[in-house]
């Protein structure tokens, strides 16, 4: 087979990116009242709570806050604001450890709701998200972190049934509905991959929650034995393929995830330095030795590179939902941000550690929950090396020639 070269001339370029004044309100908003609520006696309490956050907090975050609403139209009742605001908004829930659904309902399910689903269900569904309800994305099967499905939707006496296990489920043990991922077993390849609403009290799903290592974070796991599904649980329409869906949601979760990162990495590179300027060893701070600058300026240097891919890939997400850009455009954005977040806030939240020296690990201290939040979302939706793959296949595959 011949092989098709295509020839591009590279445009010049200019890309600037400046906060506008609402966008600035927003994100002064959330710093304000975060660091007011998630402090660290906060957090600490919600990691104990039986849904892993404070219930009267996230009703005061969805009722008064209404940050769920970022995302969802105006039409649909929601703030009909963008991706760089809700970026704004998560990388400050990142930075101060925020114990909430948050995340799971305004990252994960909404964006499958807005993408997927007809305009009936987003309705119905984006409504009971405005009303304060718990919503995320399962997605995953028993075997990867991957986009690997392990969730099977046959076709039975009955009618359509799920049988499997879906896992890491983000807030899985608080959420009031599900949107499920599953191979359809009567359809071949990616064809087969469809999306269902599936309400947590239904009967034939179990919850189990799993042990994280990051306790400011829940996951869950779901189990599925021949749960009957009616039609209208289906998102979309019956015969849509929703493959490719899955994996933009999946790409617009991903920048939201890396906004927590980003706020994540800088927090870390914060707290390190107040450390740093009260621990006095040979009678001066150890900020003032040159090695420990080196450091915090090469911490200071992970935090602002992933900021930038963030807030690129934020635009890009906003051209993306407004059909401005196409979808592997958005995948290429969400990688390049995945990729350096994940570096960022680990890097940092290790050197934070280092930095604190022998204390740094012990539960007194904040920046070992940091430690556990950076690698319990370096490999949430990917980690670097895999983010890293996926652009070079791209890059391989589209033979550019410049």
């Amino acid at each position: 087979m011949k092989r098709q070269h295509k020839t591009f001339t590279a445009p010049e370029v200019t890309v600037e990116f400046k906060f506008t004044d609402e966008q600035i309100m927003i994100r002064d908003t959330a710093e304000a009242f975060v660091s007011e609520v998630s402090t660290s006696a906060a957090v600490r309490s919600a990691m104990l709570e039986p849904a892993g956050y404070d219930k009267d907090l996230w009703r005061q975050i969805s009722a008064d806050m209404f940050w769920q609403a970022l995302p969802i139209p105006e039409a649909l009742g929601g703030l009909g604001l963008g991706y760089v605001e809700l970026a704004a908004t998560l990388e400050q829930t990142g930075r101060f450890l925020l114990c909430s659904p948050l995340m799971a309902t305004a990252a994960l399910a909404v964006p499958a709701i807005r993408l997927a689903a007809s305009e009936e269900q987003q309705a119905h569904y984006l409504g009971r998200i405005l009303e304060g309800q718990v919503a995320t994305l399962a997605h995953v099967g028993i075997q990867t972190h991957g986009s690997h499905i392990n969730m099977q939707a046959k076709i039975t006496d009955q009618g359509v049934c799920l049988n499997g296990l879906s896992r890491h489920v983000l807030n899985g043990q608080s959420a009031d509905f599900f949107i499920i991922a599953a191979e359809e077993t009567f359809a071949s390849g990616e064809l087969g991959v469809s999306l269902w609403f599936v309400d947590s009290n239904t009967q034939d799903l179990s919850v189990k929650v799993l042990p994280t290592m990051d306790q400011t974070r829940r996951l869950a796991e779901l189990q599925c034995d021949n749960l009957v599904l009616s039609p209208e649980q289906r998102l979309g329409g019956v015969a849509q393929c929703q493959a490719q869906l899955l994996s933009s949601i999946l790409d617009l979760a991903a920048i939201a995830v890396s906004a927590e990162q980003v706020g994540g990495a800088q927090q870390s590179l914060d707290i390190s330095v107040a450390y740093i300027k009260e621990r006095v060893q040979f009678g001066r701070t150890i900020a003032s030795y040159q090695a420990i600058k080196h450091k915090c300026a090469d911490m200071m240097l992970k935090a602002e590179s992933a900021r930038s891919g963030l807030y690129y890939a934020a635009c890009i997400a906003d051209e993306f939902l407004a059909g401005v850009c196409d979808a592997e455009t958005l995948a290429e954005a969400a990688s390049i941000s995945k990729a350096y977040s994940s570096e960022a806030f680990f890097f940092n939240a290790g050197c934070g550690i280092q930095l604190h020296g022998g204390v740094g690990i012990t539960s007194e201290y904040d920046i070992q929950l940091y430690f556990k939040r950076a690698k319990a979302l370096e490999s949430f939706l990917g980690n670097a090396s895999e983010h890293r793959e996926r652009l070079a296949k791209q890059l391989l595959d589209s033979e550019v020639l410049l």
